[in-house]
């Protein structure tokens, strides 16, 4: 994942992948219906040290999911429901791994939860925006962050095979709360009772069954035998629910185009410029170098290269880079340069057809993209200056 070295000799964390080079989910798309199933590989974790059994996770795994949201937004317009599943037998997940944690700097685990949160947003901003919804089927014991990952579907489907659980084991086990959104989606998602919630919180194996369902933990219990056939049907369902457009093109997101140094990294129209005797980044967004598209259909054709898709994912990805890869890293100045003209000129195209399908997700990635910027925990400085 590492093509660059930072200046301490440490591997660069990337956050730019595609399916084809996913390691530990698969991404199928079905008509109107995708899946998206959890296969760790124990053995490709981001770092050395630790295996990543019975699909725990580290921050490569939601790297890969994030990219996977992403990619059914733009590229699958057409797809209305999504099946989020576990490709092994009797576990969905157990969570983020404890060893990764156990050897991870505090920096690095603060980092990871918020990734790892705000992917779980992702999946509901998706749901909530988009009329993407997802149907999550626990197979197994769901656990954890295993458990925290169902809570941000739609609609969650337990197998009711005398074993799989949810649970949310780190009270009694780590004497820790959870930390990626956990006891907020049962309380205030899900809207278990307080006295439920509690007790929940301190049974180390969980609850199954029918006590899930009437605890609000799931949605519903299902026999093993009519598993694969319910959990269509659902996701049928929801589909018929959604507002996405049906028979719509998407454009692909091709990778973006990065040039990495000791003291700054170069985007297409993002700059950042590191001066590690001040601790501080200087990211300068630079304007279009031309007038915007006469429609929505070439806009389409353009495609990534479109000029507010490519900088917004181009300053995502930076606010990443410098979040998980330079913790000294502690003020953030923002500057921009270009036309101001041809940017109004952008920003009225966008409110003239905000309501193309991918307008809108055009609108959504940037609102995500400031939201990251806005929990960054860093000094954050813009500079207005002439020109």
């Amino acid at each position: 994942m590492a093509e660059h070295r930072l200046s301490n000799g440490a591997a660069r964390i990337d956050f730019q992948t595609e399916p084809e080079r996913y390691r530990h989910w698969k991404l199928s798309v079905d008509d109107e219906i995708a899946t998206l199933s959890l296969d760790v590989d124990e053995n490709a974790g981001l770092f050395e040290g630790y295996q990543l059994k019975l699909n725990s996770y580290d921050l490569g795994v939601d790297i890969e999911l994030a990219d996977a949201l992403q990619r059914l937004r733009f590229e699958h317009p057409s797809v209305k429901a999504v099946l989020l599943r576990s490709a092994k037998n009797r576990v969905f997940c157990a969570g983020a791994n404890i060893r990764m944690l156990a050897g991870a700097s505090h920096a690095h685990k603060v980092n990871f939860c918020k990734f790892t949160n705000e992917t779980r947003n992702a999946i509901e901003d998706a749901s909530r925006n988009s009329g993407l919804a997802f149907v999550c089927v626990i197979n197994g014991t769901a656990a954890g962050g295993g458990y925290e990952l169902a809570l941000a579907a739609d609609h969650i489907i337990l197998v009711d095979d005398g074993s799989s659980a949810v649970a949310l084991p780190e009270l009694p086990l780590l004497a820790v709360l959870p930390g990626t959104g956990g006891l907020t989606r049962v309380t205030d998602k899900r809207k278990v009772r307080r006295d439920h919630a509690d007790v929940f919180c301190t049974i180390e194996e969980g609850i199954k069954g029918k006590r899930a369902v009437a605890w609000r933990l799931v949605d519903e219990v299902v026999p093993q035998t009519k598993l694969e056939a319910r959990a269509r049907e659902c996701a049928g369902e929801l589909a018929r629910q959604s507002r996405r457009p049906g028979g719509a093109s998407g454009i692909a997101l091709t990778p973006l185009r990065r040039r990495f140094s000791d003291g700054a990294v170069d985007y297409g129209f993002v700059n950042v410029a590191i001066d590690r005797a001040r601790r501080s980044a200087t990211i300068t967004l630079h304007g279009p170098d031309q007038a915007p598209p006469t429609s929505v259909d070439a806009l389409v054709a353009l495609g990534a290269a479109f000029w507010p898709l490519q900088i917004a994912r181009e300053l995502d990805d930076a606010i990443l880079h410098l979040r998980n890869n330079e913790f000294e890293i502690g003020t953030r100045v923002f500057k921009s340069a270009g036309d101001v003209d041809r940017v109004l000129a952008y920003d009225t195209f966008l409110a003239d057809h905000a309501g193309h399908w991918l307008v809108g997700e055009i609108r959504q990635l940037w609102k995500n993209a400031l939201k990251r910027i806005d929990v960054t925990s860093r000094s954050l400085v813009a500079s207005i200056e002439p020109g």
